[in-house]
């Protein structure tokens, strides 16, 4: 009977252990995707010519997966949230929209080509759409 018990207890232990280990190895392979996207990030954003956040942010929101950006970029709200930062930045009934620079949409398009590439398209389509100066968004 000791024996018996001995037995199960172990083997509850060893059941436990096992998740223990595959939940890390997971975390650890999410870890390694999330900063290898938030490097080639960076560099992108740094051939453009803008001052990249730092890498621990860059992980921190958009994980391996882009976080909040990836979720639904090409629908209604995105679009919105869009068009909110691209006004003159007052507040309530003097908000206005303006024609802003194309490289002010430039970084949320490499976000979408490096974390979302299947969702460029629709991305890209809407920002084609906009009323931009200045050069290609690209």
């Amino acid at each position: 009977m000791k024996r018996t018990i001995i037995y199960v207890v172990s083997a509850i232990l060893l059941v436990g252990l096992i998740g223990v280990a595959l939940a890390v190895h997971r975390q650890n392979k999410a870890d390694r995707a999330a900063d290898e996207k938030a490097d080639q990030l960076i560099a992108s954003l740094q051939q453009d010519g803008y001052t990249a956040p730092s890498k621990d942010q860059i992980v921190r929101v958009l994980g391996s997966d882009g976080g909040m950006v990836c979720t639904d970029p090409g629908r209604a709200l995105g679009r919105a949230i869009l068009l909110d930062k691209l006004s003159n930045g007052s507040g309530g009934p003097g908000e206005r929209p303006v024609i802003a620079d194309r490289r002010s949409v430039r970084g949320g398009l490499r976000i979408v080509q490096i974390y979302c590439p299947e969702k460029i398209d629709a991305v890209k389509s809407y920002v084609d759409d906009l009323k931009l100066s200045g050069g290609d968004t690209a």
